[in-house]
């Protein structure tokens, strides 16, 4: 094994690579340029194909193109972009075509700033975009984890014939941390019998979201709801000092890392509290939070936004403790100062 000084974007394109991935569309769009630039200069030298596209609405059909034929296809982009791919994502998942789709996320709404935010996280919840789908979605919080989870969010999406969202931010994109690297080696994964690779006298084969009978479009929907009823075992998640914890923290990516330092802090004082970081968005830990609500005081969400996971987490927890939320945006982190001041307000309720 490898260990490299690597910068987050760059270190997410290796583990593509890694994963076995040979074909990248995207558009720039800070602060995930360094991914794309990136792999313009590692995938020729891989065999494989980099593309930029004339815009993101391009490069999401492309995707579509390409990883109908059974390849593995990455994309990357941050919020704006990723609202301009939401029609080709939703055709992706109706189509039950694999991908791997990244968002570094920026501060917004509408163009915002550069700066890190985890604002997107309904987007990529909820689907993003019109019609019943989900994305799986994975949250790393070290620039190892986005080597990692890359490989995982290709076979999940692999595995259940879905788009996969890898959800960051602008800074695990822009920071930089050792990360070991795997030995590389070409992976031969045989071709799929849904991809489309000409009919050469065979059945013909037909990928499409389009069911103009309302009988067969609602069996469609069926039959994508028991799949992701299925993604629900692929639930992940890590606890840090939840054993005895009397209000347990949750937070995920960056954010975890500045909450588990001010666990430890606040373990100094003698504030028995935790951290509950999900590394999976979608599906939630919700199940791990329940058992944990049956112990604990109460719970503090923790986010770069104004509140949007607080609300899984308040479903999670389902009124059996008081759930408050500490949110910042802008780019702005709270200190470890400020979180020990809203432990201690919540341990007073």
């Amino acid at each position: 094994m490898e260990k490299v000084l690597m910068k987050g974007n760059e270190a997410l394109a290796e583990g593509a690579l890694a994963a076995g991935c040979r074909y990248f569309f995207g558009y720039p769009i800070t602060p995930q340029n360094e991914l794309p630039a990136y792999l313009a200069k590692r995938l020729p030298q891989a065999g494989g194909v980099f593309l930029q596209a004339e815009s993101e609405i391009g490069a999401i059909n492309m995707v579509l193109g390409a990883a109908s034929t059974g390849q593995r296809v990455l994309t990357s982009s941050s919020g704006p972009g990723i609202s301009l791919k939401q029609e080709g994502i939703s055709y992706i998942a109706g189509s039950e075509v694999p991908c791997v789709i990244v968002n570094i996320m920026r501060g917004g709404p509408g163009l915002g700033g550069v700066q890190p935010s985890q604002a997107d996280y309904f987007q990529a919840t909820r689907g993003g975009g019109h019609g019943d789908y989900r994305t799986l979605v994975l949250a790393p919080a070290s620039v190892q984890e986005l080597y990692d989870l890359t490989a995982l969010a290709f076979d999940l999406a692999d595995k259940y014939r879905n788009p996969t969202m890898i959800l960051g931010d602008g800074v695990l994109g822009q920071m930089m941390e050792p990360v070991v690297l795997k030995p590389s080696e070409e992976i031969e994964r045989p071709i799929p019998g849904w991809a489309v690779r000409g009919k050469r006298g065979g059945k013909a084969k037909l990928i499409t979201s389009l069911y103009l009978e309302p009988e067969a479009l609602e069996e469609h929907n069926l039959k994508l709801a028991r799949k992701y009823e299925k993604m629900q075992q692929e639930v992940r998640w890590e606890e840090y000092l939840t054993e005895d914890a009397e209000l347990v923290l949750v937070a995920y990516g960056t954010m975890a890392r500045v909450v588990k330092g001010a666990v430890r802090r606040a373990r100094e004082k003698g504030l028995k509290v935790g951290l509950l970081r999900p590394i999976t968005l979608y599906p939630f830990p919700s199940e791990a939070l329940g058992k944990l609500a049956e112990r604990a005081r109460g719970f503090l969400c923790v986010e770069m936004s104004m509140g949007q996971m607080v609300d899984d987490v308040k479903l999670a927890v389902c009124g059996r403790a008081p759930v408050s939320f500490y949110g910042r945006a802008g780019g702005i982190f709270p200190t470890t100062a400020q979180l020990l001041a809203q432990m201690e307000k919540a341990m007073k309720h």
